[in-house]
């Protein structure tokens, strides 16, 4: 009999998680690894995910890193290609990878992000990795999982993409006035769309595409922003690294076979004012 734990189970199953070294992206790699999933942890070249790969063969699961530039099909077409080869199946997909200042301070335009002067050459790098990294790579998934029948694809959103940013959070007593860019926000909303496009073009069939919106997640913020994001949040602080975890395991897994063009907001209660 099949229990609801053989239903979170990822044994013999293979997912491709992008953005696999970030914050969320090395704890969603973990998650899958210990559910029993082959990972392949993707990032931007292989040095950046090898540790992280390297990390779950020693804890003793199935882990491999790979390089692949999200916005090149031709680079996403030669990933899947190789898991297709080695595993035989891809079950699930998660594009965790995404440009925001907040985790890569290297992307921030070096001013105060206004809208007005907000350059275009920024606006067009985010849309390229946040919209059509997440586009290409699940229309590179969605090939292989029509061959097999089935198959998990999940977008990482954020309650950015639900609602429109509280700039107040980002101000600080005596310092210029900065702002959540323009892109975050409207990246993440198309998210959704494209969720909700891959959802109903695949209708009929077990390919499953559904969203997850964390909320905001802890990366040692300095206590002002930390306060004044709690003082938004309804359950009063921000989300700990690991709390979307549960989430982005049952959205791969067999444990959400019925859900699909769905999105899973696990904000603190954020959007819920």
């Amino acid at each position: 009999m099949t229990t609801i734990f053989d239903k979170f189970s990822m044994q013999g199953k293979s997912a491709l998680v992008t953005g696999g070294a970030g914050l969320l992206g090395k704890e969603f790699c973990r998650t899958l690894a210990e559910a029993g999933a082959v990972v392949y942890v993707a990032e931007l070249t292989a040095e950046l995910s090898e540790p992280i790969a390297s990390e779950l063969v020693r804890a003793g699961y199935q882990a491999k890193a790979v390089g692949v530039d999200i916005t090149q099909p031709e680079a996403v077409r030669r990933v899947t290609g190789q898991i297709s080869d080695e595993i035989g199946h891809l079950d699930a997909v998660v594009n965790s990878a995404a440009l925001d200042p907040k985790f890569d301070p290297s992307h921030a335009f070096a001013g105060s992000n206004a809208f007005e002067d907000y350059p275009l050459k920024s606006w067009q790098e985010a849309i390229d990795v946040n919209l059509t990294g997440a586009f290409l790579v699940s229309q590179a998934a969605a090939r292989q999982m029509a061959k097999q029948g089935k198959g998990s694809i999940i977008n990482i959103c954020s309650t950015y993409g639900l609602v429109g940013p509280d700039q107040r959070i980002y101000e600080k007593p005596g310092q210029a006035k900065t702002y959540k860019p323009v892109y975050y926000p409207v990246t993440k909303a198309g998210i959704l769309g494209l969720t909700r496009y891959i959802a109903t073009y695949y209708a009929g069939t077990q390919i499953r595409a559904n969203a997850l919106t964390p909320g905001g997640v802890f990366n040692n913020n300095d206590e002002v922003f930390l306060k004044q994001y709690s003082a938004r949040a309804v359950m009063g602080r921000m989300a700990q690294k690991d709390e979307m975890n549960g989430a982005v395991l049952f959205l791969a897994s067999d444990a959400s076979s019925y859900m699909t063009g769905a999105n899973l907001v696990v904000d603190g209660g954020w959007t819920a004012w």
